[in-house]
């Protein structure tokens, strides 16, 4: 029997049959989120709004908000309720979920109803911890992400840049009251009245729309810091029209003599502040200083920490506000740009599989943690406060 020769320009190896390759996208598994009510410092502000919740719930996430949660912003149960959110009135099952979501750091009390494992974001306040915050959360293995740390794709704070621009903003805004209630000055210029004077100490995010708010209103703003190319972006965004200057304390004991209102918003993390004692002394009575950095060291010496019931001293005859959340005094505001970021940080981690996968593939998401299985992974906090430090690229590869 004869077989007929059929030309091909195959082998008859690339004949066969193969098995065919699908794509499979590797999902996360949904996670429950617990909201606790926040429970120190007067705060106000909750990390995501009724419309969040919605999304997050069609997205197959549970939520578990404690009653009382978003009353600070305005937000009321039932609006939560009907978003597809849980109430619950104990605030040990809004810590006992995968992923917790906070404003302020938990406290020792509420630490002990995290379960092993929980992923915690909240903001960490460095000022404020002691070491045992730390040994605390490490006693339970919690994967602790603080809203510091939060790098996103451009290697930008991210979050710390969007609460930064509220507070820079609420600093003139608050300093605009507490000046016409030390000495009857508004803060402004008006026709044939001297523009009051501000001194602003950091060109970064809190000093770039503290500037834009005080130019806003009418005064004359000084701006101060040790980095000459945030001091030229500053310039650039503002049409050169503020003065500038390296912090140098002859110039800037000067200019605080003249200041009606001192911003501090140059974080001195383990650093000495900038503003001595003297030169507060120097200053104008009635004059007003809002210290934006306590948390995370502050700017002028004589700053201490104030609470939204007290959110100032008074010192020398200069009025001294350090609220470490005083983004809290706009609340609405404040929880729905948090709340923005937060749906598309969770969205996110959904696509690209859960914050498992993300730690292994992200560096950014990496950076964020300070806390890995109760390890501790920040060095800057390790050599703060004397703990043992390990490479979060060690633990995770």
């Amino acid at each position: 029997m004869s077989t007929t020769n059929i030309f091909t320009p195959f082998s008859e190896e690339e004949l066969i049959p193969k098995e065919e390759k699908l794509e499979v996208i590797k999902k996360g598994k949904q996670f429950s989120i617990g909201i606790p009510k926040e429970t120190c410092l007067n705060e106000r502000r909750t990390c995501i709004t009724p419309d969040a919740v919605q999304v997050l719930v069609e997205h197959g996430h549970e939520i578990i908000i404690e009653s009382g949660a978003g009353q600070g912003s305005f937000f009321t149960d039932l609006q939560y309720s009907e978003s597809g959110a849980r109430i619950t009135q104990d605030a040990k099952e809004a810590f006992s979920q995968d992923l917790v979501l906070k404003v302020n750091p938990p406290t020792e009390e509420e630490i002990d109803y995290f379960k092993p494992n929980t992923y915690l974001v909240s903001a960490l306040q460095i000022n404020l911890r002691d070491k045992e915050y730390f040994l605390k959360l490490a006693e339970k293995k919690i994967n602790a992400i603080a809203f510091e740390f939060i790098v996103d794709e451009y290697k930008q704070l991210a979050l710390v840049r969007l609460v930064g621009e509220i507070a820079g903003t609420v600093s003139i805004l608050y300093a605009s009251e507490l000046l016409a209630l030390s000495n009857g000055l508004m803060l402004g210029g008006i026709t044939g009245v001297r523009p009051t004077e501000v001194l602003i100490l950091g060109a970064g995010i809190v000093g770039e729309f503290a500037t834009k708010a005080a130019i806003g209103l009418g005064a004359s703003v000084k701006v101060f810091d040790n980095s000459l190319s945030k001091l030229r972006r500053l310039h650039t965004l503002v049409d050169s029209r503020v003065p500038t200057s390296i912090i140098d304390p002859k110039e800037l004991s000067k200019s605080l003599r003249r200041a009606d209102v001192v911003i501090g918003a140059l974080p001195r993390l383990n650093m000495q502040p900038i503003v001595t004692e003297e030169m507060v002394m120097k200053m104008k009575k009635g004059s007003v200083i809002i210290d934006i950095v306590i948390d995370n060291g502050k700017a002028i010496e004589t700053s201490e920490l104030t609470t939204m019931d007290d959110p100032y001293i008074i010192k020398h005859g200069v009025i001294h506000c350090g609220l470490p959340n005083l983004t809290s005094k706009m609340p609405r505001t404040t929880t729905k740009a948090i709340s923005n970021f937060f749906l598309s940080y969770i969205l996110n981690y959904d696509i690209e599989g859960g914050f498992e996968n993300m730690l292994i593939r992200k560096n950014e998401m990496k950076q964020s943690l300070y806390m890995y299985k109760g390890r501790h992974t920040k060095k800057v906090i390790c050599d703060r406060f004397g703990l043992t430090y390990h490479d979060i690229n060690l633990l995770i590869f």
